[in-house]
């Protein structure tokens, strides 16, 4: 009897055994889950490379420069489905040079993987914050800082901006052409540079009025400017200006409305700013524009970073062999044995037969 009851009291003991040892597995299989779970959240966090910039000034919605980047920024963010805000891409825009450190700490704050510093009046910006943030990534446009943390990105403006003073000099009946520029600067220069060289190589004897604005920001004075030069027999104008050269194209359609057969053009910079010459359907000023690839430069690089490939401390050029610069499709304004020239010397300059100086020469 006693081992009978023995026996029962065994067999209960293991079956509550049996019982308590599922139930701790079941437990502990829980975490084993939750761990997954996070550790599943975490790789697509990581997986998830934020950019961001700061405009110079001039807005994003420039229609040219600062516009063309935060472009390239979008691009990549749409390419890796992410969405404006943190964690994603967004930009912060500076009303003045006063405002490039303190956005550039904003955007550091928020976490973002790569930060852009657009133009080359942020070269100062960036290399300060860059050299507090020895940890963090930065891009500068236009501009060289010397940083294991920083890439640079240079373009060959003048080599697009040759192809430009072919095109102005070939289309112009007057024999006068014009350059305006925003800010005196190296970047500004090579415009210059090209543009002069360029209508020199088809017109030695083309007169060329060249005149500084003195900012990227004052579509007023682009304007007065453009006035000035159009009234004194120039027909075709060359804008290096950010924003200040939409007053350029606000003062050649005034003109074109007023007398539709007058022989008014403007050559946008940047962007392809055909849409900013549209007087109606039939009628436009915008001859061509110089395309400069920042908006490709910054998806090339961002997509370098995320995957690990973060060109620190080199600076890329880009230029007419590597599609960095180039005009845009004039839309029919430009004819066909015009465009053949220009084709021409794009090819020339392409395989480094022709070499486009930096400066304008004395």
């Amino acid at each position: 009897m006693k081992k009978r009851k023995f026996g029962l009291v065994l067999t209960s003991v293991l079956a509550a055994s049996a019982i308590l040892g599922a139930c701790g597995a079941k437990d502990e299989e829980k975490p084993a889950k939750e761990n997954e779970n996070a550790t599943s959240g975490e790789n697509n966090k990581e997986e998830a490379f934020s950019v961001a910039m700061v405009t110079d000034v001039g807005g994003v919605d420039d229609k040219s420069f600062n516009q063309s980047a935060w472009e390239g920024v979008q691009a990549y963010g749409k390419e890796h489905g992410l969405e404006k805000g943190e964690g994603g891409f967004d930009y912060l825009q500076s009303k003045s040079d006063a405002d490039y450190e303190t956005n550039l700490n904003n955007l550091i704050r928020r976490d973002f993987d790569l930060v852009y510093g657009i133009g080359f009046m942020m070269a100062d910006a960036v290399e300060a914050i860059a050299t507090e943030n020895p940890d963090n990534n930065f891009a500068l446009i236009d501009a060289e800082v010397k940083a294991d943390n920083v890439v640079s990105v240079l373009f060959k403006e003048q080599e697009g901006a040759f192809l430009a003073g072919v095109a102005a000099a070939k289309m112009s009946k007057s024999g006068k052409i014009g350059f305006v520029g925003g800010v005196d600067i190296p970047v500004i220069n090579r415009f210059e540079a090209g543009f002069v060289e360029g209508a020199k190589a088809v017109n030695p004897d083309i007169e060329i009025q060249k005149k500084y604005t003195g900012a990227f920001d004052k579509a007023d004075l682009g304007k007065i400017t453009a006035n000035s030069m159009y009234s004194s027999g120039v027909d075709v104008i060359f804008h290096a200006a950010g924003a200040t050269g939409n007053g350029v194209f606000s003062e050649a359609k005034e003109r074109k409305k007023k007398d539709p057969n007058a022989n008014v053009w403007v050559i946008g910079v940047d962007a392809d700013q055909y849409e900013e010459g549209k007087i109606d359907d039939k009628t436009n000023v915008t001859l061509t524009s110089m395309l400069k690839g920042v908006n490709t430069a910054v998806v090339d690089i961002s997509n370098k970073a995320k995957n690990g490939e973060f060109p620190g401390g080199q600076t890329l050029t880009y230029g007419l062999a590597e599609d960095g610069v180039k005009l845009a499709d004039s839309r029919g304004a430009i004819p066909a044995d015009v465009q053949a020239v220009i084709d021409e010397y794009k090819e020339k300059i392409a395989n480094g037969e022709i070499k486009v100086p930096e400066k304008v020469k004395k």
